[in-house]
Formats: C-alpha cells, sequence, structure tokens
C-alpha cells in the first residue's frame, strides 16, 4: 500500500489542505449563497505566526473598493520572533481573485443585505487561503428554526443509533 504525499500529517487532509481557523459563528448568523477561495497578500512574519498560531476571523468581514477586495477586521497575532519588523496585528489585507469573479463580488454586494463574510482561513499546498463568501443575515426567528432543525436531526441519529444495538 502506498500512502499519498501529505497524508498522516498532524492536521491535514489527504488533499494538502491544512486548517489554520474556522469562522463558526458566520454560518451561524448569515445564510451563505455563495463562496469563493481567495489567496492572502501577506508578509512573512504573518505566514510564519500563521503556522504558530491560529488567525481570529470572528469579527473580520470583506469589503470590495476600487476593483478589490479586502479583508478587514482579521487578527494575526505579532510573531514571537519578528522584533521591528513586524507586522500590525489588525491591518487590511487584499484579497486575490480573478477579475471575473471580483466582478461577480461588486454585482451581489451592491444588493441590499448582502455582505462578505470569512468562513475560513487554511493553508492548501503551503500556500495561504480564505474562503469568503457573499452572505445575507438571519433574523432571530431564524436562528431559532435553524437551532431546532438541527436538535431534531440529532434527536433522530441518536434514536436510529439506539435501535441498531
Amino acid at each position: 500500500m502506498v500512502a499519498k504525499k501529505g497524508a498522516g500529517k498532524k492536521g491535514e487532509a489527504e488533499d494538502g489542505i491544512k486548517t489554520i481557523t474556522r469562522n463558526r459563528q458566520a454560518l451561524h448568523d448569515f445564510d451563505i449563497v455563495e463562496s469563493w477561495e481567495c489567496g492572502l497578500v501577506l508578509t512573512g512574519t504573518e505566514v510564519k505566526s500563521l503556522r504558530e498560531n491560529p488567525a481570529n476571523l470572528s469579527q473580520s468581514y470583506g469589503r470590495y473598493e476600487a476593483g478589490e477586495v479586502w479583508l478587514l477586521g482579521c487578527e494575526i497575532p505579532e510573531y514571537a520572533l519578528g522584533h521591528q519588523f513586524n507586522h500590525k496585528p489588525k491591518r487590511a489585507r487584499k484579497l486575490l481573485l480573478h477579475r471575473s469573479e471580483i466582478q461577480q463580488i461588486e454585482k451581489k454586494v451592491t444588493e441590499r443585505g448582502f455582505t462578505l463574510v470569512p468562513l475560513e482561513m487554511y493553508f492548501k499546498k503551503g500556500i495561504a487561503k480564505v474562503r469568503l463568501a457573499l452572505a445575507k443575515g438571519k433574523k432571530l426567528f431564524d436562528k431559532r428554526q435553524a437551532l431546532k432543525k438541527t436538535e431534531a436531526k440529532r434527536e433522530m441519529d441518536r434514536a436510529l443509533k439506539k435501535g441498531k444495538r
């Protein structure tokens, strides 16, 4: 049996993706309409810091400005050995997308009620990526209904599992 390259490393899937952090609150607060994989423009100390420490996506969001898409509010902690060349933890970071994807984002973000939310940050074959989603905010009653559905599904799965024993 031949092991695939990258398989067996801690925290890394067979396809070379190593998750850094996820924004679980976004899935609770928003309905996801569409998502894109974006590259990030990072400095050297940011990449080294991401390899050691998880980033914080909880208060971050995307913004379209003058033909570019930016990630704002994402906190990447300072690199411990960075000295005077360290980065600012909450600086705005440019996202790398194809022109056609940027035009799609521009059209959809201008519609009322839509926002850009980062869902997860990960390394794919050694390159830092962000999964950026076009999302629409949920109302309180929508959140309650979603929680009821997940709880009902959990109960059904438990009953089925118990019945198989």
